[in-house]
């Protein structure tokens, strides 16, 4: 009996220590699901723009590519072997320049007989005017001479103009591409030597539809930008419109001239193209860091505040148009007026509360000029 009593007395003992512990371990839980509860992060730190209306000229986007205002693959009109290299791959070279020299060794020997024959045809002929006014030789025998005289100088200049062509020189001022032969090499007429490319200005040839036709015109602003640049904006202005349209697609093609005076802008490089016109239209604008680009669209981030000025945000569907610089056409979503979160929206989500700060984040800008480095 004693032995029972004991062992139920232990179950009673294990019963009240395990309850015991239960009721703490949820009192823990309680307290701990209450302080989550309770708990605010704190708010995020952003920078903020207000979206406002500007005045920006209508704009035609299109695809273009580079072409030099002259280029030419440099090749000799008669062949001939290799026999010096005055230039490197690709540095300028101005009109006149000397290229390349094929061998002259045979021309100048014959240059040297022709000129022989010239010297004696001369003598010949000298000698036969001074007869001939004594009436000592007849008139057919003078007009021989001559005639001997102006072969000989003809093949004398013959063989000077042939050394000339194969002293090879830059046909105009430009910047030469990779050295295509060798010295000693055989060349045939025709075959090229090098690339030489004038690259200040550049054209870039682009194509709108026909039923821009009408607008368009000779002096018309053009920008464009290149993924070799991203952070550049090239401006320029349309020099020619080809005077009939492709008859296939219905396009017209048209030619813009650019300075390009730093050379940037290469030839065959891919462009996008904004031709601009003069009217201008009003439209809303932000910043494009404001914009949070996802696969069910764009959204913004409201700045709302509330009784106490405390700031939260609103994720905002929005519809985006063209660019500019720094900032992006809103075109529905938004108002005049309504603050949006420029720098930071990542971190974000729907009613997070934020700080703004707005001294370290630099204001966007039309014409933006990004340092380099």
């Amino acid at each position: 009996m004693k032995k029972v009593l004991k062992v139920l007395l232990g179950m009673v003992v294990v019963v009240l220590v395990a309850g015991s512990i239960a009721t703490v371990k949820a009192l823990q839980i309680k307290a701990l699901i209450a302080f989550a509860s309770a708990f605010q992060p704190p708010p995020e730190a952003v920078s903020t723009a207000i979206a406002h209306q500007e005045d920006w000229p209508e704009t035609l986007p299109t695809i273009g590519s580079v072409t030099a205002a002259q280029g030419v693959t440099v090749a000799p009109e008669v062949g001939g072997k290799v026999a010096a290299i005055h230039f490197e791959s690709g540095t300028p070279v101005q009109k006149g320049d000397l290229l390349l020299q094929l061998d002259t060794s045979t021309e100048e020997a014959q240059l040297r007989a022709a000129e022989a024959e010239v010297k004696l045809a001369r003598l010949n002929a000298e000698r036969n005017r001074r007869l001939h006014e004594g009436r000592t030789v007849s008139e057919s025998e003078l007009d021989t001479t001559e005639a001997a005289l102006s072969q000989a100088e003809a093949n004398a200049d013959n063989i000077r103009a042939i050394i000339a062509k194969k002293n090879i020189r830059a046909p105009f001022s430009g910047r030469l591409g990779l050295r295509l032969v060798n010295l000693g090499e055989s060349l045939n007429a025709g075959q090229g030597i090098v690339s030489l490319q004038a690259l200040s200005p550049v054209y870039v040839d682009f194509s709108l539809p026909q039923d821009v036709f009408a607008r368009l015109k000779t002096g018309l602003k053009v920008s464009t930008r290149t993924d070799a640049y991203p952070d550049r904006i090239f401006t320029g202005e349309i020099s020619a419109i080809n005077p009939d349209l492709d008859a296939l697609t219905r396009s017209i093609r048209l030619r813009a001239s650019f300075t390009n005076a730093d050379e940037a802008l290469r030839p065959g490089m891919f462009v996008r193209v904004n031709v601009e016109f003069p009217e201008t239209h009003p439209v809303l604008v932000i910043p494009g860091t404001a914009i949070l680009s996802a696969a069910y669209g764009d959204s913004v981030f409201l700045v709302h505040a509330t009784n106490n000025n405390a700031l939260y945000v609103e994720q905002k569907l929005i519809r985006t148009g063209r660019t500019r610089g720094d900032f992006v056409v809103v075109e529905t979503g938004l108002v005049s007026g309504d603050k949006v979160v420029s720098e930071g929206v990542f971190k974000l989500r729907n009613n997070v509360s934020v700080t703004e700060n707005n001294v370290i984040t630099p204001p966007a800008s039309l014409h933006p000029a990004p340092p380099n480095g």
